[in-house]
């Protein structure tokens, strides 16, 4: 019995061990491994799906959202530009225009003061210098409220000018209708007042003649003067008022001719510059 090799021995705990071998063998090389390659290829395939779908969705949903945000920065664009035409079709009633508006109707009403009861009553003449003065005063204001406020407009540009030569222009006719002022002085002062408004809109194809501080002066001087003639005044107001009448007269002619000459100018640096432009634009 001691002579039995050990693998005989062996063969039946063998042959038992070997069919539990083999099943211990595939237990743990085959069916574990299997399910582990298969989970690991499954996670995989899960992974590599999900990375195409995590670069697809944000790219449309980024390409959503900037497609998003044209379409709102367009919006944005065009309620811009409908709310700025609303506001520049609302800012034509302004303060400064308003004021505007408000010297253009005091012309007519001036005038009839100035020439209620033959033009010669005291009373009505100081109704009829309060009314000016009020249109002189507002002439102050609008100018300094639109340029200060953001109020310019189209209207403001035209009408403004219209309304201070009207006023004016209504008060030296009515002085000189009813003999009180000389017919020289008003076709001094409305000839230029006339002329350099022309002149500006001759030259403003080459640029903008800037009100000077002349002309400020002269407005300053003109106003006070025609409002002296104005009240009926006696004694040394009635002499005082002449030669503030004589200072208005000079600078009206003297910046009259500064403003013509300013023209001259920038008419030639104009025409220079066009002319360089042309040359260089050639070459």
């Amino acid at each position: 019995m001691t002579g039995v090799p050990a693998s005989a021995a062996g063969g039946p705990s063998a042959a038992k061990g070997g069919p539990a071998g083999g099943v211990s063998g595939a237990a743990s090389g085959v069916a574990p491994s299997a399910p582990s390659d298969a989970v690991s290829g499954t996670a995989a395939e899960v992974r590599a799906s999900a990375v195409p779908a995590a670069g697809v969705v944000p790219g449309v949903a980024s390409g959503a959202a900037s497609g998003a945000g044209v379409d709102s920065g367009s919006k944005t664009a065009r309620g811009g530009k409908i709310a700025a035409a609303a506001v520049n079709q609302a800012s034509v009633w302004n303060v400064a225009n308003l004021l505007t508006m408000l010297r253009l109707v005091l012309v007519p009403g001036f005038v009839a003061l100035m020439l209620a009861d033959g033009g010669y009553d005291p009373a009505w003449r100081s109704f009829a210098w309060a009314a000016f003065a009020v249109a002189m005063i507002t002439d102050l204001f609008d100018g300094h409220l639109a340029r200060a406020y953001n109020l310019v407009t189209d209207f403001g540009k035209i009408a403004d000018p219209i309304a201070d030569k009207a006023i004016m222009g209504a008060a030296l006719i009515c002085l000189s209708g009813l003999g009180d002022l000389p017919w020289w002085v008003t076709i001094v002062i409305l000839g230029r007042e006339l002329g350099i408004t022309l002149l500006r809109f001759l030259v403003i194809r080459y640029g903008v003649i800037p009100a000077s501080r002349g002309g400020k002066l002269k407005t300053l001087s003109q106003g006070i003067a025609v409002g002296m003639y104005i009240l009926a005044l006696t004694g040394w107001l009635a002499t005082a008022r002449f030669w503030v009448m004589a200072v208005a007269v000079v600078l009206t002619v003297v910046t009259g001719l500064d403003y013509v000459r300013q023209a001259i100018v920038l008419r030639r640096q104009g025409i220079a510059e066009r002319k360089a432009a042309l040359e260089e634009t050639e070459a």
